[in-house]
């Protein structure tokens, strides 16, 4: 079926697909911050070293509320996501999701009675500002495109060579990956994941939901798997601060390149537009550099009462 053709993004209901991601960042925000605090609690498993994930310590995991809380939350936000691509263009609403970062910011902050460091602030601010710039541009131009089978093709062969590199680099460099190596990786893949939730979306609307588009499907799931995967050992490496600001910076960075380059959503777009994405897209990712120099504030725990001394006798 012949794909149909762009149409201008923000009129009429697209516009319905922005407050849909902003819930979803939310819930993005908490859920990270949920898991965060099971997996920081949980401790290394006997055995390994502290920052590794081992099946059994993912066992355990699954017993713990507030690590199914924090999924369950997570889920939620997944499909308020996959909703708002329903009526936006990937590029508007993808971005959106640096919400979840200044909820981040604050949750943490309160939930450890300290206030936010100037060079956190300042961190967030560049990654907030530099995707909302980001949006801003995007929203000028973007257009909904109909999905060829050459971009479901392309799609497909790109996330092969990511993932193909993935596993090799994890295969032989896994101990020397830190935090923010395990949340890039993530960004990357569940940008893939939104990139390819958004053209099964539309081949389903086109009616034209076929094989390929069950590969997409699967390719989808595997992307989140993986995805989940590294975000679970970014976990026991990193602060949320820093997870959530990867998942929200790169994630909707390496989706747009998709939805750009790809899907051709911003074929419309002025040449000055194109260098709003670079600077923009650039400010974000220093935001993320920066906010991963930032080391976590120690928890301050009551201090313990001394067990009174046996009177002499």
């Amino acid at each position: 079926m012949t794909p149909t053709a762009g149409v201008q993004a923000l009129t009429s209901y697209h516009w319905l697909g922005i407050p849909i991601a902003l819930a979803g960042a939310v819930l993005l925000a908490l859920g990270t911050l949920f898991q965060h605090r099971a997996v920081e609690n949980q401790g290394p498993a006997p055995g390994r070293a502290a920052g590794s994930m081992g099946g059994g310590r993912l066992q355990a995991l699954l017993r713990k509320p507030v690590w199914l809380g924090g999924s369950a939350m997570l889920g939620a936000a997944v499909l308020l996501q996959l909703t708002s691509l329903r009526f936006s263009p990937l590029i508007v609403v993808q971005p959106i999701g640096a919400v979840a970062l200044v909820v981040t910011t604050l949750a943490t902050a309160r939930m450890t009675n300290e206030s936010p460091g100037r060079r956190s602030l300042t961190a967030v601010g560049l990654c907030v500002g530099g995707v909302g710039a980001f949006v801003a541009a995007a929203a000028a131009s973007a257009q909904d495109v109909g999905v060829s089978d050459r971009h479901l093709l392309t799609i497909l062969t790109v996330l092969g060579v990511v993932l193909a590199t993935m596993a090799a680099g994890f295969g032989l460099w896994r101990h020397r990956w830190g935090a923010v190596v395990f949340t890039g990786g993530a960004g990357v893949l569940f940008g893939f994941v939104a990139a390819l939730a958004k053209t099964v979306i539309a081949r389903l609307f086109q009616g034209d939901f076929e094989w390929l588009s069950l590969t997409c499907l699967a390719g989808l799931i595997l992307a989140a798997l993986a995805g989940t995967f590294l975000v679970q050992n970014a976990h026991t490496r990193g602060t949320p601060d820093l997870v959530v600001a990867g998942l929200t910076v790169i994630d909707p960075l390496v989706a747009v390149t998709i939805g750009i380059t790809i899907l051709g959503e911003a074929d419309t777009a002025p040449p000055q537009a194109f260098i709003a994405f670079l600077l923009a897209g650039a400010t974000a990712v220093a935001g993320v550099i920066l906010l991963a120099t930032v080391k976590p504030a120690p928890e301050t725990r009551p201090p313990e009462r001394e067990s009174p001394k046996p009177a002499e006798r």
